[in-house]
């Protein structure tokens, strides 16, 4: 039914959809008439019911009147308004739908519990959950699980004495049961998993919405970006390779199927690019300035446009504001439902701390939507608040209490968060390579750096660290002299790392270089050890190389692996596991091991969204681990188990799951899975489903 509607004319559309409209509402009406005919706020409700709905349909009339060309259509310019006027006025519908039904079932259960001779009647009422089992009484409700959700079961215990405290709470259907309970904190506040049959019912919702398609040209995102001077050098990058987006937005169009997504509402909110950040980044762009920020941004700008979504752009503290103060408005203490108004936001860390001051209190109910850029990672010992006070970790960029995965790094550096990356440019394209044949190589060599304060031990070697440019080098057809660091560069060690949020050691300038690409493109040395140097030279002078890129760092490589992140990573309702399970291997570390270094060594990645998979007994007798006895902590090295007695240890706190943390006696239980070669984020079954039949 609704699949034809979008296939009429703009007025068979407009009938169709007032004929869903009636329907809708119909529904409503007859289920409250039939469940609880006799309520005393029931001609109160229809009359409510019956307003909105003369009030949508004249809305829709007159715009339909005003649309209307002629008897046999509507003009171009009429037909764009009327469809932006039906897709406005039919979320609002479904808004409006989804609190009138939370009103309608609060009467109705407020009705039953009254009525109730017993208040042991109701397993899930308030009245006998005063010492409640959650997991049991979560049972009843239809959710067998609270795992990945450390905050449900203390949210629910809270609510169960405290719904009553804010009238805003009944307005979501919260009525002094679990259920209600956790409907609430699973969908608006997102403490606690989704019931199955709400996902379903969400599911169908989402089916609703606008389709994302794919965009085949960068005229829109041009204009927009030309009307800002501070978007300046972003938009110079984007036309610069304007080429290949739009021939790999193609190619990838063609190898995987697009069709059916969501269109999203995203904010972008480039935090380093306000005034108020202090960082001159805009003034100094040209000068020689850092990029790496502003590529990773570029090529995250770029490819959202290119897969079809909803950009909203901001680069200032009051257009922040100014794009949530439909989110900050309300004046309860519960807040409004934030997910259907922004699908996503990313943003820096930077942006972060000023979207936490312009939200305030508000700020916990989005966290979910946060995808935060992260050049160089942040560890969930950082990231955990309470624990990295526990452990005095000094550090300006974490206690943000994130799940780890929200944080997007340049480089697949740390599997505790997302590898979002950025596109390398090419100057030597698809259609001019051939040309380095002919080129005669003579032996001179091009010194590289932007400031001063590159020139001061080594020439163009060893800093900056983990930057674009040895890509770029490699990319159009040179060979990368990679300086290692013995013993590797950490916070422990080096000033540049002190106040960076992870322990993470860099066992060269470009560690993604020497392990990922390596000889003959990538060449690791002693910078120190002159003998090494020269022999390192000696047998470069002989090679003749082709130019390489890895796939992920082209642009349908980006596109491919940003478009996976968005249909499948859902840190608010988290509806499935993903990665699937087929891609989970399960491997056991030696004590002072941690799992990055175990799974690396077999040539797969830690995945931590498998931990809590492998947080529960019964998981482990699948992967012959049987424990004699257990107990559950909370630190980096859990779950993990111990040889000697054969005790398993479990973790309490699903925010310390950490693939970097291990123990000096105990043997940490890890979650590896395998990658896609050359696009390490993605599991081997991850596209089966995405790619077309």
């Amino acid at each position: 039914m609704f699949g034809s509607l979008f296939r009429r004319n703009a007025s068979q559309k407009l009938s169709a959809l007032l004929l869903i409209f009636g329907f809708i509402w119909g529904l409503v009406l007859l289920r409250y008439t039939y469940q609880h005919p006799r309520h005393q706020n029931s001609v109160e409700l229809r009359e409510q019911i019956l307003e909105l709905s003369k009030r949508y349909v004249r809305a829709l009339a007159e715009e339909n009147q005003n649309a209307v060309d002629g008897p046999h259509g509507v003009s171009m310019a009429g037909y764009a308004d009327l469809k932006r006027t039906i897709a406005i006025l039919l979320d609002d519908i479904l808004q409006r739908l989804g609190k009138l039904e939370n009103k309608v079932d609060y009467m109705i259960t407020s009705s039953l519990t009254n009525n109730t001779n017993s208040t042991n009647s109701n397993p899930v009422s308030a009245a006998s959950n005063k010492q409640m089992n959650v997991q049991e009484f979560s049972t009843l409700c239809g959710l067998t699980s609270i795992d990945g959700f450390p905050h449900c079961e203390a949210k629910i215990k809270w609510m169960n004495e405290m719904w009553k405290s804010e009238p805003c709470y009944a307005s979501y259907g919260v009525n002094g049961t679990v259920c209600s309970f956790i409907v609430y904190l699973s969908e608006v506040e997102n403490f606690c998993p989704m019931l199955p049959v709400r996902i379903n019912e969400i599911a169908e919702y989402d089916a609703l919405k606008p389709k994302a398609k794919v965009v085949s040209s960068l005229g829109g995102l041009l204009e927009i970006l030309a009307a800002r001077e501070e978007l300046t050098w972003i938009k110079l990058r984007i036309e610069r390779m304007k080429e290949n987006w739009i021939a790999d937005m193609k190619a990838l169009a063609k190898k995987q199927n697009l069709e059916n997504r969501p269109k999203r509402k995203i904010l972008l909110h480039l935090g380093l690019l306000t005034k108020e950040s202090g960082f001159k980044i805009v003034e100094n762009v040209f000068k020689g300035g850092p990029l790496g920020e502003l590529v990773q941004w570029s090529d995250l700008i770029a490819s959202l446009y290119f897969l079809g979504h909803n950009l909203i752009l901001s680069t200032s503290i009051n257009e922040l504001k100014g794009h949530l103060s439909i989110l900050t408005g309300n004046k309860g203490g519960c807040p409004i439902r934030g997910p259907r108004l922004l699908d996503l936001i990313y943003i820096d860390i930077v942006g972060l701390k000023q979207l936490q001051t312009v939200l305030g209190a508000s700020f916990t109910h989005y966290r979910c939507l946060l995808r935060v850029l992260d050049s160089f990672g942040t560890e969930p010992e950082f990231n955990h608040a309470e624990y990295a006070k526990k452990k005095n970790h000094g550090s300006p960029w974490g206690k943000l209490n994130l799940i780890p995965k929200q944080f997007y790094n340049m480089f697949p550096h740390t599997p505790d968060n997302s590898f979002l990356g950025f596109v390398v440019e090419q100057h030597l394209n698809r259609s001019n390579t051939t040309l380095l044949n002919k080129i005669q190589r003579t032996n001179k060599a091009l010194v590289y750096g932007k400031l001063a304060d590159y020139w001061k031990v080594f020439v163009g070697l060893g800093f900056p660290y983990e930057g674009p440019a040895p890509l770029e080098a490699i990319a159009n057809g040179c060979i990368f002299l990679n300086p290692n660091f013995n013993p590797p560069k950490s916070r422990k060690n080096t000033n540049f790392f002190q106040g960076k949020p992870t322990f993470r050691e860099l066992s060269s300038q470009h560690p993604y270089a020497e392990v990922y690409i390596g000889k003959p493109h990538v060449w690791t040395v002693d910078i120190d050890n002159p003998s090494d140097v020269k022999e390192a030279m000696n047998q470069i002078m002989e090679l003749k190389v082709d130019p390489y890129l890895p796939y992920e760092f082209t642009s349908e490589g980006m596109l491919e692996r940003l478009n996976v992140f968005i249909e499948k990573q859902d840190f608010c309702h988290q509806r499935e596991i993903w990665p699937p399970l087929t891609a989970l291997t399960v491997k056991m570390a030696k004590p002072s091991q941690s799992c990055v270094e175990v799974c690396q060594r077999e040539q797969l990645i830690c995945e931590p969204a498998f931990f809590y998979h492998l947080n529960k007994e019964v998981e482990l007798k699948r992967y012959g681990i049987f424990c004699n006895s257990s107990k559950t902590e909370s630190d980096l090295y859990l779950p993990a188990f111990n040889l000697q007695n054969q005790m398993c240890l479990f973790q309490s706190d699903y925010l310390l799951f950490s693939c970097a943390g291990s123990h000096e006696h105990y043997n940490r239980i890890c979650p590896c899975r395998d990658y896609i070669k050359g696009q390490v984020a993605i599991c081997q079954d991850c596209l089966k489903r995405e790619a077309h039949n």
